[in-house]
């Protein structure tokens, strides 16, 4: 997620100091997503850097408001208007580490499916709790936190199922037929094939 990209939309809508820039990115995204202040100024100080802000005024109390230039209003606009980009590939640590186990020899893959299962379930279970706390019809920053909620809780259920499939896939192939006995090929120096990093999200 853009931290720097959702302060330049918060910007747009006036100026504001850096502890008010935390508290209204809190409100807008239900106070799941906690920044600290170190990161705000140093997020700033980029998009100062970059045209995107300037300093303005400075209250009675020492604040210095910061405020958005018409670059940094168009580059907010932009992203607002444009889809989130997923990444090619995965970084995803579950993914990845069942992935490898599951080519390991005399690695049993089971347990660590069903550990991962519990843990998502009570994920699940607690982010549902939290749902039914949340009324959307309070205003806009309850409305804020379960459309955050939702996601999480979509995510979590995906998850699951996902789980079900990875121990569905591999019932399908006893005895590790999918094991991987270490490569006596030499690999080349450098970086993998483009178009072998490729066919991975293809």
């Amino acid at each position: 997620m853009s931290v720097r990209q959702s302060l330049l939309a918060i910007l747009d809508q006036g100026p504001c100091y850096g502890y008010q820039l935390r508290a209204e990115f809190d409100r807008r995204t239900g106070s799941t997503w906690p920044l600290n202040v170190g990161q705000i100024y140093n997020t700033l100080e980029r998009l100062e850097r970059d045209g995107l802000v300037e300093k303005g005024e400075i209250d009675a109390h020492g604040h210095v408001y910061w405020q958005i230039t018409d670059a940094g209003r168009t580059a907010a606009r932009e992203w607002l208007a444009s889809p989130v980009e997923r990444a090619q590939g995965t970084r995803d640590e579950l993914a990845i580490k069942l992935a490898v186990a599951a080519t390991l020899p005399g690695v049993d893959v089971s347990p660590a499916i069903e550990a991962q299962r519990q843990a998502s379930l009570g994920r699940l279970e607690e982010l549902n709790g939290a749902r039914a706390a949340v009324s959307p019809a309070d205003g806009p920053e309850q409305l804020a936190r379960s459309l955050v909620l939702d996601s999480l809780a979509f995510a979590a259920e995906a998850e699951l199922r996902w789980l079900d499939h990875v121990a569905a896939r591999l019932a399908a192939h006893p005895d590790h037929a999918l094991a991987l006995e270490l490569s006596t090929e030499k690999p080349k120096r450098g970086r993998p094939a483009r178009a072998a990093a490729s066919a991975l999200v293809a």
